[in-house]
């Protein structure tokens, strides 16, 4: 009798943490510490062009991270980064 009280008593515990608890977000699909798949569109400041997020250059400057879509627009900012930084600075393009 001793074991059957000990076991629904962990299943009604297990019921409530998976309902309720830390379960909750696995079972009902709510995943809010994954990175979502609509984030905001990366823009190669040198061209303007939307690069996708594991797609293209990328280029880490004074803390910022650039995304480029060629070759030859990442070469195009290393020969004038402040030029095209001041470009979109007011834009709100950055990622």
């Amino acid at each position: 009798m001793h074991g059957l009280i000990s076991f629904l008593l962990f299943a009604v515990f297990f019921y409530l943490m998976m309902r309720f608890g830390c379960g909750a977000h696995m079972a009902h699909g709510h995943h809010t510490h994954a990175k979502s798949d609509k984030a905001d569109p990366i823009i190669d400041p040198v061209c303007g062009k939307v690069v996708e997020q594991n797609q293209g250059y990328g280029k880490l400057h004074e803390g910022e991270l650039y995304r480029f879509c060629s070759k030859h627009c990442l070469d195009e900012f290393d020969r004038e980064p402040e030029k095209y930084i001041a470009s979109t600075k007011g834009k709100g393009e950055l990622s």
